[in-house]
């Protein structure tokens, strides 16, 4: 203890990458002397007044660096609060240390209670974006433990349990979808981001035990202030109630921080406005258990349209972000309909379009030459690029040049099969196809229920075979048949369906 005290007054710290690294101010100084800050079993490594002592160090050394201008980045949380992702923090001084101190570690729980993620999840992985973008590192934990439980933020009933099975398929699905869309910040060498690296909780909370963890951890919880987070007191309020397997799950998350940040060196966790209560489960279990500061919680909006509803539902459910359960053409149509009065805070926040290039789309819409639906074309580009790549992209780009009716670009079997997914589809023998009428076609798929519907519509004009407006008389032709395989059969401009032919 004497002698880490003397260590500490006469020599300044770094923390770099895994290590701790201690250097004499003073000349002609021994070797380096260097502490590995992985894992040690026992908690007390440091002594907590040697280890406040150290962090006490960091941040005059910090506020050095600032005054004398060194390692200055980006402000991520200026930043953030800029563009309306800042709900909350933990500490002001998280301002302080995210652009003067060493790179920080963030990070972001999935639990994987789907084999894809939805547009609820995309703020998390923008904000870690964001993260990486300013030179920090970005950590996505799956919660492969905590799924087990089920969160209760924001739900009125419990969540079902779910199968090992069922969670390890989920997790291995996001994972590759995080990795997918962050892991391009790591490849464009123009953005100069941080790292990224996926961890599953799963792999440290199978080997605690309940005893050890009751003794280690629980006791740090006070009941009183678990009770009082919102997301207890809604459920407790509810006709359903809350189980003590709910319950829990707040000292679960936390525990997560704790080791985090204990093994790992993580800082920062994020999440929406509704896990503010988890988020600081941890930092307090972090305060008490290892008597340090340095931990902080960051929370952001959840996403809402103007109305006050959840933006992400559609009249077919969730707006997924795997193109395997959604496709980039669906997706990509789902932004270009955001109403007008949302358009320019979305691309606030769920793009990384520069403040001055948003205000230049917010100007255009006043223009008394804008043309309709330019700043939702930007706002839907932008995302879909941000999700699916630029290949992605360029599939939507495609795909809605070709399905829109009276569009001159040649259909082909596969953009058509890009987009059988999303809009009905029926499968119909080529005998059955080829020289029917489009009236009876179109009663037989299923697009119309009756003959006199169809008439009515081709008398207005609205109907059409493979984007072509026919006429009454239309018979189907082999010639008519894509590449042998399929038809095209549209109702005005939304009202789709893919014939199959088997």
């Amino acid at each position: 203890m004497a002698t880490m005290s003397v260590i500490s007054a006469s020599k300044s710290f770094l923390h770099s990458q895994n290590k701790l690294i201690l250097f004499s101010i003073f000349k002609h100084t021994k070797p380096t002397f260097s502490f590995p800050s992985k894992p040690y079993k026992n908690l007390t490594f440091f002594s907590p007044n040697t280890t406040r002592c150290i962090h006490s160090t960091q941040q005059l050394f910090e506020t050095k660096n600032q005054e004398m201008g060194l390692n200055q980045r980006p402000n991520i949380v200026n930043i953030l609060e800029e563009r309306g992702l800042l709900e909350s923090i933990t500490s002001e001084n998280l301002r302080l240390v995210c652009s003067t101190s060493n790179p920080m570690k963030a990070y972001c729980g999935f639990d994987p209670t789907a084999d894809s993620l939805h547009l609820g999840n995309l703020i998390g992985i923008i904000v870690l974006s964001w993260f990486q973008r300013c030179g920090h590192n970005a950590v996505a934990v799956i919660g492969g433990a905590t799924a087990r439980v089920g969160d209760p933020s924001g739900k009125n009933i419990e969540r079902p349990e779910l199968d090992v099975q069922t969670l390890e398929s989920n997790t291995l699905g996001i994972s590759q979808t995080i990795t997918t869309i962050l892991g391009r910040n790591v490849k464009n060498p123009e953005l100069k981001c941080g790292d990224l690296v996926i961890l599953n909780n799963f792999d440290w909370w199978k080997e605690v035990k309940l005893l050890d963890f009751l003794r280690d951890v629980g006791r740090f919880a006070r009941v009183g202030t678990m009770m009082a987070k919102d997301s207890v007191k809604n459920r407790l309020e509810s006709e359903q109630g809350m189980s003590y397997t709910e319950f829990t799950y707040q000292l679960l998350q936390g525990y997560d921080f704790l080791h985090l940040f204990r093994n790992e060196g993580i800082n920062v966790q994020i999440g929406g406005s509704d896990q503010w209560g988890n988020i600081t489960a941890g930092t307090e279990l972090i305060r008490k258990i290892l008597q340090v500061e340095g931990a902080y919680g960051l929370t952001f909006p959840l996403l809402l349209k103007s109305d006050g509803t959840k933006f992400g539902k559609s009249e077919d459910g969730a707006i997924w972000l795997s193109p395997s359960v959604l496709s980039p053409y669906k997706f990509y149509q789902y932004f270009f309909s955001v109403p007008d009065v949302d358009v320019v805070r979305f691309l606030k926040i769920l793009t990384f379009l520069s403040l001055e290039e948003i205000k230049e789309v917010e100007e255009g819409m006043k223009e008394p030459r804008y043309v309709p639906n330019s700043a939702q074309r930007k706002l839907a580009e932008e995302v879909t690029r941000f999700v699916h790549g630029e290949e992605g992209l360029q599939e939507a780009l495609k795909a809605t040049e070709a399905l829109k009716p009276g569009a001159e670009t040649k259909l082909d079997w596969k953009t058509i099969e890009g987009i059988a997914k999303d809009v009905p589809s029926c499968y119909l023998s080529y005998d059955q196809v080829l020289n029917a009428s489009v009236i009876n076609l179109s009663v037989t798929t299923g697009l119309f229920e009756s003959k006199s519907s169809v008439r009515r519509m081709l008398k207005s004009g609205g109907l059409y075979l493979n984007n072509a407006r026919v006429s009454e008389e239309k018979l189907i032709e082999a010639g008519d048949i894509i590449d042998g395989k399929i038809l095209l059969l549209s109702s005005g401009k939304k009202n789709k369906m893919v014939v199959r032919i088997s």
